[in-house]
């Protein structure tokens, strides 16, 4: 297993992982057509864009790509693990590598509706600052900050 970082060689792989990984976190609560969108040809538009910004994109390979993560200063965003790899320790290796990346004290957003996320999270001692953002009427973002120990 090892993390590389994601370059213009292999970023349509890494736009692959996130458009499936992204499809399957919200079909249960996003209309149909919008979730179709999140195509690899879309993602990938996106991860060039998130470059761009000044992201550092990584993806975790195990004899194929299986985990992406985006780290920007204190940042973490993107963590997503092919939905037929998750719950192998996947998530835990690129969180754990992306706060390492991070200047600063480590942060991230997750939809409230997340609880496989928020669970990894709070395991690797992050916990809810209080700060949200509504997404839609329904639906706020909660952001999460890497305890002092």
């Amino acid at each position: 297993m090892m993390i590389i970082e994601v370059n213009e060689k292999n970023i349509f792989d890494a736009a692959k992982i996130h458009s499936v990984s992204w499809q399957e976190s919200h079909r249960s609560f996003c209309e149909n057509e919008f979730v179709e969108l999140h195509n690899p040809e879309h993602q990938l538009e996106y991860l060039l864009e998130k470059l761009k910004s000044g992201y550092k994109i990584f993806m975790l390979l195990d004899t194929e790509p299986v985990g992406i993560v985006s780290v920007k200063e204190n940042l973490i965003e993107d963590l997503y693990v092919l939905p037929n790899m998750q719950n192998k320790g996947y998530g835990t290796e690129l969180l754990e590598f992306a706060c390492a990346k991070c200047v600063g004290v480590p942060t991230l957003w997750i939809l409230e509706n997340n609880v496989n996320a928020a669970r990894l999270y709070r395991r690797k001692g992050f916990a809810e600052t209080g700060r949200r953002q509504a997404i839609t009427e329904n639906l706020d973002e909660i952001e999460f900050a890497k305890e002092k120990k």
